[in-house]
């Protein structure tokens, strides 16, 4: 949510054709507090969002160039980044059809014309704080995360360090601690697996990438979670090419401890090309999700493309984003890296569990 002293309410984007109706909705929405961008026709709305991110977008349907919903198709398919980012759309249609069809695209509101101004401000209230509830669920999921590994690592280093570390070699994919300095505290057995030269990856002291490109790729990611130059709930995911035929080796880190305190990060592998450990029963059952969502959620911790997950599954891109999109609802995910690094720890749960 954007909170500055510019527009505290938040941003808002407003994409209309019709001018008036535009300025006097904008004027309504400044008179609330809200900051204000405006976008006349579809290219217009596609060029403002590059531009900025906004917390909540209103979109006439019937716009010249892209209309709304091929907006909001582009946006679902292309920008995951806002997948908790409401769009309402703002239209004269009545017919049923038009609201279902808007709803299977990703749409989360509609509000009819003449615009009720009231309506309007009460259901952008209504959608802010429904994302700004979930964004403070996932912090604290995120910072409940970082704990429960300081405290694994607290009882490794005590007479349990055996018995943790044996449950940690059951884990599915890589996991490495690290120290501030980017030290290693602990590699896994999958890790050490999966740190080969063929996969270009070296485990001594540190963890690095053999090849030039990679390595500062690699060096940058380590170093923004170790030395906590991330965000309180930042997750950094990379995806390290391999030479040949083979699929893209998966990197995930994430910052542990904000003090001088060991270990300061975690860091998962995961090579799409070994099946996942969690069956996809069971991650249904997790997070209430359909088949075809968990199977878009292995899908993506396999790290397959969402155009490749359209084309295995004989779906759509659009269907696929649209899926994607109830996957964060779901699980309460903001971004596909939180979303796959949230696939993978299930997988760890389900290790530890059956060891």
């Amino acid at each position: 949510m954007t909170t500055d002293s510019a527009h505290p309410a938040g941003l808002v984007l407003c994409a209309e054709d019709q001018e008036s109706l535009r300025a006097d909705i904008c004027d309504e929405l400044r008179e609330a507090g809200y900051g204000v961008i405006e976008a006349a026709d579809g290219e217009e709305t596609l060029q403002q969002i590059h531009a900025v991110a906004p917390d909540l977008i209103l979109c006439d349907i019937t716009m010249p160039g892209p209309n709304g919903y091929e907006v909001l198709a582009e946006i679902r398919q292309h920008r995951p980044d806002l997948a908790d980012t409401p769009f309402v759309f703002l239209t004269a249609l009545s017919d049923p059809r038009e609201v279902v069809d808007g709803k299977r695209l990703g749409a989360d509101d509609y509000l009819v014309k003449p615009i009720d101004f009231d309506l309007l401000l009460a259901t952008i209230e209504a959608r802010l704080r429904q994302v700004r509830r979930m964004r403070d669920k996932s912090t604290r999921e995120v910072r409940e995360l970082r704990q429960a590994m300081s405290r694994l690592r607290q009882e490794a280093s005590n007479q349990a360090f055996e018995g943790v570390t044996r449950a940690l070699d059951l884990v599915a994919p890589g996991m490495l601690l690290l120290t501030h300095r980017g030290e290693v505290l602990f590699a896994n057995r999958a890790a050490r697996a999966q740190a080969t030269e063929s996969n270009g990856l070296r485990l001594g002291e540190t963890l690095a990438a053999t090849r030039p490109g990679q390595a500062q790729r690699l060096r940058h990611v380590l170093s923004a979670v170790t030395a906590n130059r991330a965000t309180d709930d930042e997750i950094e995911c990379l995806r390290l090419p391999r030479q040949g035929e083979r699929r893209d080796l998966l990197i995930m880190a994430c910052p542990l401890n904000p003090s001088p305190q060991e270990p300061a990060a975690v860091v998962l592998i995961s090579d799409p090309e070994q099946r996942s450990r969690v069956p996809q029963r069971v991650l249904a059952r997790l997070f209430g999700l359909t088949p075809t969502e968990a199977r878009i959620a292995l899908a993506l911790a396999e790290g397959r493309r969402t155009e490749e997950i359209a084309t295995q599954l004989g779906i759509s891109p659009t269907t696929v984003a649209f899926h994607l999109r109830n996957l964060f609802q779901k699980t309460d995910t903001h971004r596909q890296a939180e979303l796959i690094a949230l696939v993978l720890a299930g997988s760890m749960t389900l290790a530890l569990e059956e060891s």
